[in-house]
């Protein structure tokens, strides 16, 4: 069996019963997207019906999927809320940067005091800037001209993989 229909398999099996709580552990690792999808769609068919479904995963895209979150870290709840809640909350500005010299602008920006993360996707940074911080796309612009190098530079729309980031101080200090 594939592993979408182990995982379909599995599902029906749990749902046999028609329990009122189902505690789901990673229920689609080795699943194919469309499957996935499938899946999910099962799912909010479920919780339509009156089951409460508790998810455990760590892809950020299926979070996303769910009506309120929890983000742990050590065993103990670091944030909580529906996704808008999260973004909201978060004490972080998200921009985009796109350049063709992803390596030099990323050692551009990890040296400035008021970045709190980069992360590259392709030739594309994801930049953290405090909140605090004022007019953070022209500061971060500016930086990358003072280093040479050309880029693009624009606010995006939150994702939950930067609400875990802030949330889980992906430093590794204990809370």
């Amino acid at each position: 069996m594939s592993g979408g229909q182990k995982q379909r398999l599995a599902l029906a099996a749990a749902t046999l019963h028609a329990p009122p709580l189902l505690f789901l552990d990673e229920p689609t690792s080795a699943v194919d997207p469309q499957s996935r999808r499938d899946f999910w769609e099962t799912l909010f068919a479920l919780v339509a019906e009156g089951t409460t479904i508790l998810v455990s995963t760590h892809y950020m895209d299926e979070a996303e999927r769910c009506y309120r979150l929890a983000i742990l870290q050590r065993g103990r709840i670091v944030a909580d809320g529906t996704p808008t809640q999260l973004y909201a909350g978060m004490d972080a500005l998200v921009l985009e940067v796109e350049t063709d010299a992803p390596g030099p602008a990323r050692a551009a920006l990890d040296s400035l005091e008021h970045i709190l993360s980069v992360t590259q996707l392709g030739v594309r940074l994801r930049v953290l800037v405090a909140k605090a911080v004022e007019d953070a796309p022209e500061r971060v612009r500016s930086a990358l001209v003072a280093a040479g190098v050309e880029a693009r530079v624009q606010p995006v729309h939150p994702s939950l993989e930067d609400v875990f980031v802030l949330a889980t101080d992906s430093d590794g200090a204990e809370p």
